[in-house]
């Protein structure tokens, strides 16, 4: 399958916020790490330095007036940066200090001012004092006559630096770089959201799946129940603690599947998804309750050997002999093992532990057999089995049941693997019923009964139930 880079209406933007949300830690960690390798690199390139200064006031000998005085200063930063630069007084402060001084002095004269303003720079901060202050003792012996009638006076002695007057480009800029850092992981996480070819709204679904959007399921967060050791609770329909949104969607998206079903004459509906945790088990379980809802007189079953999950669903303790992993072997019959749900009005088939040998344990033959005996006393037979990626036991349950219904959660599977596992159904002869989107998350920007319309009451009107299957 081609496709496009990206469609903008293809992405969510709150599953786009969302994704930065979950990987806010990497952005922060981008940050950290910008922050420490401005502070290595800080650390090896600089080189501090030191700077000493001192204020000079000239003054012009005789009569002089203020304007003479400030003509004078303006020449006198010129004449002195050149002389205080001059290898003769370098020679003369090294002789005075017995020691090659490093530095350099500028000397800058004060705007509208007779000030000068003498500064020594140097690597170390004894160095740079006893540069200013030989340079102080010493520059009348370079100088000699150029300023013959002015007189420079010491305003302000120069001292020891005790900090370096210098840092490095890197680290005056380093809160620049941390929050460009960051910046850049918060882009290439949304660059990878981008490119990720996962369903990200029921647009996408539409254009991108290879079959017919038979419902969607709103995302909804699990709640606490009160005095209940476990600390949340499944996602079921007749539960106090969903939402009107959520229960009216799953009965809406049931309502269909039934429809469907009854239309063609078929009682086994087997649910399954592509990757683990996409929801199929809770998808599944609910189908079954709004079934059961109306009177029907419906078994589910959970055919996942490995996983099971439909007794952590319901919260049902049971023992290892009523599993179903023993009516397939011959262990029990499948009548023993059945357990009636008193308060879903549902009769369930439960694994309670993973099977030593699954394939070993659907391999037996008896499914087909079993699901005969299955129609002649059920409505409806939900079959909730393991996600297609992990094993082939979907296809084992696929050869016996009527249709098959994949569950879709946003952002999660690859839509190629999808569309390749739904070209293996029909492939095999078995009907395909089509998708269901789970834990989809409300769009932004979107008119919600336009997005919620279709979930709610008027579902039942919608023309889905009246247009013609195309095999």
């Amino acid at each position: 399958m081609e496709r496009e880079i990206f469609r903008i209406d293809e992405i969510s933007w709150q599953g786009l916020c969302m994704d930065l949300i979950r990987n806010a830690w990497m952005i922060l960690l981008a940050a950290v790490t910008v922050w420490l390798a401005a502070g290595g690199i800080h650390n090896v390139i600089y080189e501090p330095q030191y700077s000493a200064s001192a204020t000079l006031v000239v003054s012009t000998g005789g009569s002089g007036n203020t304007y003479s005085s400030l003509s004078t200063a303006s020449q006198m930063a010129d004449v002195f940066g050149q002389v205080f630069q001059s290898d003769a007084l370098r020679n003369l402060i090294a002789g005075d200090a017995g020691e090659e001084i490093q530095g350099t002095v500028t000397c800058q004269s004060v705007e509208e001012t007779n000030l000068l303003v003498l500064t020594a720079v140097s690597p170390d901060p004894r160095q740079a004092y006893l540069y200013l202050n030989s340079a102080l003792k010493h520059y009348e012996e370079v100088a000699g006559d150029v300023f013959a009638n002015s007189v420079l006076q010491v305003v302000q002695e120069p001292e020891v630096p005790e900090h370096p007057s210098n840092t490095s480009w890197i680290l005056s800029q380093r809160y620049l770089l941390v929050l460009l850092g960051a910046l850049a992981m918060a882009a290439v996480i949304c660059l990878f959201y981008v490119l990720r070819f996962t369903v990200k709204n029921e647009v996408c679904a539409s254009r991108q799946l290879d079959g017919k959007i038979r419902g969607v399921i709103p995302y909804e967060k699990k709640q606490t129940g009160e005095w209940k050791k476990n600390p949340k609770q499944s996602l079921l329909l007749n539960s106090p603690l969903v939402t009107m949104a959520f229960a009216e969607a799953a009965r809406s998206t049931a309502a269909k599947i039934e429809y469907r079903m009854r239309k063609k004459g078929q009682k086994i509906l087997l649910v399954a998804s592509v990757t683990e945790n996409e929801g199929k088990s809770t998808v599944a379980a609910n189908i079954a309750l709004a079934m059961a809802e109306k009177r029907r007189r419906v078994l589910l079953v959970d055919g996942d050997m490995r996983k099971p999950a439909q007794y952590k669903v319901f919260e049902i303790k049971g023992e290892k002999e009523h599993s179903l992993d023993h009516v397939l072997t011959g262990q029990t019959g499948w009548k023993e093992a059945l357990y009636y749900n008193k308060s879903c009005h549902i009769m369930e088939l439960l694994q309670f532990q993973p099977a030593e040998h699954p394939e070993a344990v659907l391999g037996e033959g008896r499914i087909e057999s079993l699901m005969e005996e299955w129609k002649e006393n059920f409505d409806y037979i939900i079959v909730d089995c393991s996600p297609t990626a992990v094993s082939t036991d979907a296809e084992i349950w696929m050869d016996a049941a009527d249709t098959v219904l994949l569950v879709v959660r946003e952002d999660w599977a690859d839509i190629r693997v999808i569309n390749d596992m739904v070209d293996i159904i029909w492939q095999s002869g078995t009907d395909f019923a089509g998708f269901i989107l789970n834990a989809f998350h409300r769009e932004w920007f979107r008119d919600m009964p336009s997005r919620y319309g279709r979930s709610g009451y008027s579902g039942y009107e919608s023309p889905e139930y009246g247009e013609e299957e195309r095999g």
